[in-house]
């Protein structure tokens, strides 16, 4: 298991970007129920997650076409707030990281971890942001 403060500094890289944490189903819930666009974003310890994943969220996120919310559970510490996203991401097998964009929340685009891993960050940011321009409307 990781110490804390390696997670804590893993979870901060994307709640710098304004993306919320979702740490109970609950919190999960609230978030996906927001009227509009929301990403919501497994994050992992795994190294696509640090070298793939955030960056290639945070390259999309500056764009100024964006999902409505963006939150983000963290796979291996919120079990049941990262099994709640799971449950919004229909016919899709679990993985993490994983990236989903919901509207008005169902399911509209995934990124799962195996399309993760074959790209860099900026073939990740170019996915989203494709996903954003056919999905989002801000």
């Amino acid at each position: 298991m990781y110490p804390e403060f390696m997670i804590a500094e893993m979870r901060q890289e994307l709640a710098r970007l304004g993306v919320e944490e979702a740490r109970t189903p609950e919190a999960v819930d609230a978030a996906v129920a927001r009227p509009g666009t929301t990403l919501v974003v497994v994050n992992s310890v795994c190294g696509c997650a640090a070298g793939k994943a955030r960056p290639g969220v945070a390259l999309a996120l500056q764009r100024e076409k964006r999902p409505d919310h963006a939150i983000t559970v963290f796979a291996g510490a919120d079990v049941e707030a990262t099994e709640r996203a799971r449950g919004y991401f229909t016919g899709v097998r679990p993985s993490s990281p994983a990236v989903g964009l919901l509207k008005d929340g169902k399911l509209v685009y995934m990124l799962e971890r195996h399309q993760i891993e074959g790209r860099n960050a900026p073939q990740i940011a170019e996915a989203l942001s494709a996903a954003f321009d056919q999905h989002c409307c801000a």
